[in-house]
């Protein structure tokens, strides 16, 4: 198992759960000055130390990648969903690996544990209350997106206050792609399907919020480039302090 510091300038190994949490504990009080209680910096020591010995994942990006097909998380298709965030997702990314994309829906809660947080998106499949959908390549998962109507996110729920009914603009709020299926057009992928299945959703928008930082690691851009959203007709239609809202009509 594994921390690395959140700074990346401190990393710690062993095979003692509580004795690496500690470890880091003592690093971040010493190096960083943080509006984070010792419990919450625990909380996020231990996800990141199960998810560095849960990720197990390849790494190394595939030179070339078979066809791409796009389906619906359906509840049959959960263990599947499951799969790919417990063990493959964030291999490169322990970090980040507690998410299971239910930030977007509670906006920025503190640090619970990542079973918590994994049993409620389960909860949330199985009701449709989140929907999304997986790209498969060879039978395999290779990432994820959350589309689900803006009216579920918390995160979003001051964007464009005038514009159309939060219940009827699907927000692509997500993508997570396995290492070894990035830059291989994915999330195009999955972002043309959102846009194909919107009308029988009975959505009359599609958005995205893509972060406004030109030349960002793939981590750093998960919610999708702003040319990936340009080139399939998204229009900025308000600016944030840190992303920029785009949308189409259905």
């Amino acid at each position: 198992m594994w921390i690395e510091c959140f700074a990346q300038d401190e990393r710690v190994d062993g095979d003692d759960i509580d004795a690496l949490i500690d470890d880091m504990l003592r690093h971040v009080r010493s190096a960083h000055d943080v509006p984070y209680h010792d419990d919450e910096v625990r909380a996020w020591a231990r996800n990141f130390a199960e998810a560095s010995r849960r990720q197990t994942g390849p790494t190394e990006r595939l030179d070339a990648i078979g066809p791409i097909e796009v389906h619906p998380v359906t509840p049959d298709r959960i263990d599947d969903w499951l799969q790919f965030f417990d063990h493959e997702a964030f291999a490169d990314n322990p970090d980040w690996a507690s998410c299971y994309c239910l930030s977007p829906h509670t906006g920025e809660d503190a640090e619970r544990p990542w079973r918590d947080i994994r049993a409620d998106m389960i909860e949330r499949l199985r009701a449709g209350a989140t929907l999304g959908y997986l790209a498969y390549v060879d039978g395999h998962v290779a990432g994820w997106v959350n589309a689900s109507p803006r009216a579920t996110y918390r995160k979003y729920a001051d964007v464009d206050p005038g514009g159309p009914d939060p219940a009827r603009v699907a927000g692509v709020s997500c993508f997570v792609v396995a290492p070894p299926y990035r830059r291989h057009g994915v999330s195009s992928a999955l972002l043309d399907r959102v846009v194909a299945d919107a009308a029988a959703r009975g959505l009359t928008h599609v958005e995205g919020y893509p972060v406004d930082a030109e030349g960002s690691s793939d981590a750093a851009q998960f919610r999708g480039p702003r040319g990936l959203f340009a080139a399939r007709d998204f229009r900025p239609v308000e600016e944030k302090e840190r992303y920029t809202v785009v949308r189409r009509d259905v």
